[in-house]
């Protein structure tokens, strides 16, 4: 009798189905080209997996390139520069997954904390500018204020006493990290609270009305109330942001960063791209080799800070 009614449930499901789809055709449809695009753009381009596992020519192509196992791997945690691109990975990654993803945070609860809606959307507005300025725009307006004779350098020596130099060309660790995070915090802060804002926006005001009456402060109406009220959606773009860390904002590294600056620039996504199209270079084996690890990690952090959240707070993106 059990299994009839499974067979039956199949059964049904599969009828509940089709009819959803001859019902709703229109919709799936509406979906056939973001399926296309990402079976072309990011499904299809995962054969080239097989050139971390090959001495990859282009004359031999993928089918023909001598087969050498795991030895691009060995070569790639053998070398001193890729261990220095994973320690340069992490530091930034980690500075980004904490600093960076809680200023957001703390910029809309700044937010809700203001009365004057005049303000708090002229505020908002100007947050939101920097991200829409290109990140070559950004980098060069960083690169001249921080340039020996730049505007910010010369208040930081005149104010300050700090050494007149050009801070990206700073090889001392702490120096491109913090200027980094701090340029990607300028950059993304308001950007990066609009779903806070959003979120907070659905917060019952009656649960603050009747907190105040108790004689609750704002502070501890925001601790009490708010915060817990978007603790899901922090905890969702937690998993993201953990998910993406190893990518640490790659793009900006790329126009920031010179040879005399790798020792703390550098990161895997770097050393990959250089690897495959630096000059001299055209190592794809090597650089396929590289690209398979971090997207390795970046696997197991997204699966894990899933189910870390899911486990610590009931609450997952999938």
């Amino acid at each position: 009798m059990a299994k009839k009614n499974s067979y039956d449930l199949a059964a049904s499901s599969r009828r509940s189905w089709k009819t959803e789809l001859k019902r709703d055709w229109v919709v799936y449809m509406l979906f056939l080209p973001i399926i296309i695009y990402e079976i072309v753009l990011h499904y299809l381009p995962m054969f080239g997996i097989v050139m971390a596992f090959e001495d990859y020519n282009v004359v031999d192509g993928y089918f023909h390139s001598p087969w050498v196992g795991f030895k691009h791997f060995v070569d790639l945690f053998s070398g001193e520069d890729f261990l220095q691109a994973i320690r340069n990975t992490v530091v930034i990654g980690v500075l980004r997954a904490t600093i960076g993803f809680v200023a957001p945070i703390i910029f809309a609860l700044m937010l809700s904390l203001i009365n004057s809606k005049k303000f708090k959307r002229t505020a908002q507005t100007m947050s939101y500018m920097p991200n829409f300025v290109a990140a070559v725009i950004v980098c060069s307006l960083f690169t001249q204020f921080l340039a020996k004779d730049g505007p910010l350098t010369l208040f930081l020596t005149n104010v300050f006493g700090a050494e007149n130099q050009n801070w990206f060309a700073n090889d001392k660790p702490p120096v491109f990290w913090i200027i980094y995070l701090l340029m990607g915090i300028w950059q993304g802060i308001g950007w990066g609270s609009i779903m806070y804002v959003a979120a907070i926006s659905q917060v019952s005001g009656d649960l603050h009305e009747a907190a105040a009456l108790d004689g609750a402060t704002r502070l501890q109406r925001m601790f009490k109330i708010t915060l817990p009220s978007i603790l899901p959606m922090i905890l969702m773009m937690f998993v993201i942001n953990v998910g993406t860390a190893l990518a640490a904002g790659y793009d900006n590294i790329l126009l920031l960063y010179m040879p005399s600056t790798y020792n703390v620039s550098d990161t895997v996504y770097t050393y990959t791209y250089r690897q495959a199209f630096g000059a001299g270079n055209n190592n794809y084996s090597l650089s396929a080799a590289s690209g398979l690890f971090q997207s390795v990690v970046s696997t197991i952090l997204l699966v894990g800070s899933n189910a870390l959240s899911r486990k610590a707070a009931g609450s997952s993106l999938f």
